[in-house]
């Protein structure tokens, strides 16, 4: 291909057997996932240096999407060309997604057991406590100045009281930041990061490995991404009609492809509102399960929508059978999320430096990253109250929309172990993986013990 490295910074059967074993280690969220690669290409293999590494982080946080397996497609890309992005990105979710179809399958065959009761009784307590490390985690790093604190407080309030779409809060961040970043820009002033030592890597801060921009590559790229993005949609709106499930699925996550900037958790209030109260698809008790589910198993925490998908599709078959319905809404999504992914990476990266050099556009982000707080709080709420309680209604008068609980259906087990989890998440500072465990075996010891799970 035109354009394309004639060469491999590194042996790509060499590559591919890291990337590999960093898609098995992938637990933890973003943070975790960074981590392995940091450690695994800039500390271990001294693939590439730690400022080139921060700057590639940084151009994968402009977009929306899962930063993390973003990284791995920019490095992969600057390491072995078009064709060492394209296995990296693969690579780091495929294991994961091939966990959650098998966890999903299980779910919906016995969900309705009392073993499997148990266990989720016990993993939605830790998932409250693990969005609201989030939000301390997100919020210590993005909140600089009281500025971009009251941002955070009015993204919360907006979807908590006014209800208002993600995307209103979004577009409404940005343009804020790119005001503070106007007529104020100290509020938005990025920290400074420490370089690492070492010795010299094969990518160095400097010098980069990468294909040359030009209008021709970023045409061909951009229609054949587009091209391998929509067909799978158009294809299913084909053969099953416009109406159905596979086909709203196939739009409907297309579109949130688009617009996860700061992260899944900031999406997924979104997410978890459509599937659950317009379009029916699972309920919110299922929804905190599913993100269980995807917080225990390798990949990107938005792989949770796969979850979402199988149990729509599931639950409204149409003609299909179910189990095929299932799975084929799950594949459907999975592609719809991930191959965006693929194409900004490829597509933007050869203007990655006229990017970093662009404070308008970092602004709008810092307002972006800092509403990202606010919304992963509203998250935090949504779980907490349908993880406590048994009925929820909204109250709503004028511009107001509020999720209110019914104070006699609060369950005594789940308060019980949301607490425990936040002493364990946040003063013992367990890590997710014990946490989840733990959880989930007090959920099966109070059902052996007898005590009312829901």
């Amino acid at each position: 291909m035109p354009g394309t490295a004639t060469h491999d910074v590194v042996p790509l059967r060499t590559a591919v057997r890291a990337w590999f074993l960093i898609s098995l280690q992938t637990f933890g969220g973003p943070a975790g996932q960074i981590a392995v690669m940091q450690r695994t290409l800039v500390e271990e293999r001294r693939w590439i240096g730690q400022q080139r590494f921060l700057h590639a982080l940084n151009y994968c946080m402009l977009l929306p999407g899962p930063e993390a397996q973003q990284l791995a497609i920019y490095v992969g890309w600057l390491l072995n060309g078009r064709r060492g992005g394209l296995i990296a990105g693969t690579l780091f979710v495929l294991p994961g997604m091939l966990a959650l179809l098998v966890l999903s399958a299980i779910y919906v065959a016995f969900g309705e057991t009392t073993a499997v009761t148990a266990v989720f009784a016990g993993l939605a307590p830790a998932v409250v406590a693990i969005v609201a490390q989030a939000v301390v985690r997100v919020g210590r790093r993005a909140l600089r100045h009281p500025a971009l604190v009251s941002l955070a407080v009015a993204a919360f309030l907006a979807l908590a009281l006014f209800a208002l779409p993600f995307p209103v809060v979004v577009a409404a961040a940005a343009a804020a930041g790119w005001l503070l970043g106007r007529f104020v820009p100290d509020t938005v002033r990025p920290r400074r990061e420490e370089a690492a030592g070492g010795p010299p890597p094969l990518i160095s801060d400097d010098t980069l490995h990468h294909e040359p921009p030009g209008l021709g590559r970023g045409l061909r790229t951009l229609g054949v991404g587009l091209l391998l993005w929509a067909a799978p949609v158009v294809a299913v709106a084909v053969f099953t009609g416009t109406g159905s499930v596979l086909t709203t699925q196939g739009l409907f996550f297309s579109g949130t492809a688009v617009v996860t900037f700061g992260g899944a958790y900031a999406v997924l209030a979104f997410v978890a509102q459509r599937a659950v109260e317009v379009y029916g698809w699972l309920s919110a008790g299922d929804m905190v399960r599913g993100l269980a589910l995807a917080e225990s198993t390798p990949g990107p925490l938005i792989m949770v929508v796969q979850f979402v998908a199988f149990l729509g599709a599931y639950h409204f078959p149409g003609p299909l059978d179910p189990w095929v319905a299932g799975v084929l809404a799950s594949l459907l999504t999975t592609w719809v999320t991930f191959v965006p992914c693929f194409l900004f990476i490829l597509l933007g990266a050869p203007y990655v430096e006229r990017l970093r050099h662009n404070r308008p556009l970092s602004a709008a982000l810092t307002g972006i990253t800092s509403a990202v707080v606010g919304v992963i709080a509203n998250l935090a709420l949504y779980f907490a109250v349908h993880t406590l309680f048994a009925t929820t209604r909204t109250w709503g008068a004028g511009p107001f929309a509020v999720l209110v609980p019914d104070p006699g259906s609060v369950r005594p087990l789940s308060v019980a172990l949301t607490v425990l989890a936040l002493v364990l998440v946040f003063v013992l500072r367990w890590p997710m993986l014990r946490l989840l465990a733990t959880c989930a075996a007090l959920g099966c010891a109070a059902a052996l013990a007898g005590i009312p799970l829901v």
